[in-house]
């Protein structure tokens, strides 16, 4: 598959020329450029990303078990007790494919996702884990199709203001698929991105965001909403920078597609599919670097205009101390 969802999918639609940029693009820009780990995008590769696998009729099946956060040593603990109001979407969590041997994230979104090309089928999930006794559960739980739109329907979810997209089903703050946007292995072996990637930031809005998001939890009054597409400047020269190959892609599909925010993150991030390091037969090293962007500070990337800002949302990102 070279790209998910539909070929007239939000996700999958270049940015139109002369887009309009936001009013406040430049003061989005200064807040990115204020990130503690540097003014520029890295991608993370091998922590706090989706593992994808490809899965077939003949991978074996799993009843997702609803996972609650109780216990202090739960390495989501900080959620305390909101951690009994995480839920499935409904339907799913029964025969759900998991190839022997698959890992979710080892950090603490420990996030998991398969994808099913023959059944047009995509299975995602927020802090998945394999249990002692050889069972799979997980926080959250939905199931779309790959040739879907890629954007989830907020009348599907009985949201009320205050919640968390969490309590629903979807896996990401802003209510979007687990693998939208996601920079897949094989693109960067082809050369070429040909789809929206998925970026995140500390700075994102409290109770603000805009298509394609359905929601968020950015913690900050002036920030950038969850939904925002970002574009790396189309006019700038990629020539004057010393870019990698695997960096150039990235590059030109931010100046083509652009970047949405779907996150929250401890900096400017966007996402690889995760792979293990010294994977022998499939490998990010020497393919695409953590700081391939490195030279490519933040100023040079244009908040577009915001349209339809909704303003709801949980009431700010669970941290160590949240009550």
């Amino acid at each position: 598959m070279n790209r998910f969802f539909s070929s007239r999918s939000f996700w999958n639609a270049p940015i139109s020329e002369n887009p309009e940029i936001d009013p406040d693009s430049d003061a989005y820009s200064a807040l990115l450029a204020k990130e503690e780990n540097g003014p520029y995008f890295g991608v993370n590769l091998h922590q706090w990303t989706i593992p994808v696998y490809e899965v077939n009729a003949q991978t074996p099946r799993h009843n997702v078990l609803q996972r609650a956060v109780t216990t202090k040593d739960d390495p989501l603990a900080y959620y305390g007790k909101l951690g009994t109001r995480f839920r499935h979407y409904p339907g799913f969590g029964e025969s759900v494919p998991i190839p022997d041997g698959a890992l979710s994230d080892p950090e603490g979104d420990s996030h998991l996702a398969m994808i099913d090309a023959e059944q047009n089928l995509a299975w995602d999930m927020w802090g998945a884990r394999r249990r002692a006794d050889g069972q799979w559960e997980s926080c959250t739980g939905m199931c779309y199709e790959l040739s879907g739109s890629g954007v989830f329907d907020p009348g599907d979810f009985s949201l009320q203001d205050g919640d968390s997209i969490h309590f629903h089903g979807p896996s990401r703050a802003s209510g979007v698929p687990a693998i939208a946007g996601l920079i897949m292995h094989h693109e960067i072996e082809a050369g070429k991105i040909e789809h929206k990637l998925a970026c995140a930031t500390r700075s994102n809005a409290k109770r603000k965001f805009v298509f394609p998001a359905i929601w968020t939890d950015g913690p900050l009054e002036f920030g950038i909403p969850e939904g925002a597409v970002l574009q790396l400047d189309p006019a700038l020269d990629l020539d004057s920078f010393k870019l990698s190959r695997g960096g150039r892609i990235v590059a030109e599909a931010l100046q083509k597609y652009g970047a949405v925010n779907t996150d929250n993150a401890g900096g400017n991030a966007l996402y690889g599919e995760w792979i293990a390091r010294g994977n022998p037969g499939r490998a990010w090293e020497g393919l695409l670097d953590p700081f391939c962007l490195k030279e490519i500070h933040v100023k040079h990337l244009h908040v577009l205009k915001l349209r339809y800002i909704q303003r709801r949302g949980f009431d700010g990102h669970p941290g160590p101390n949240f009550e």
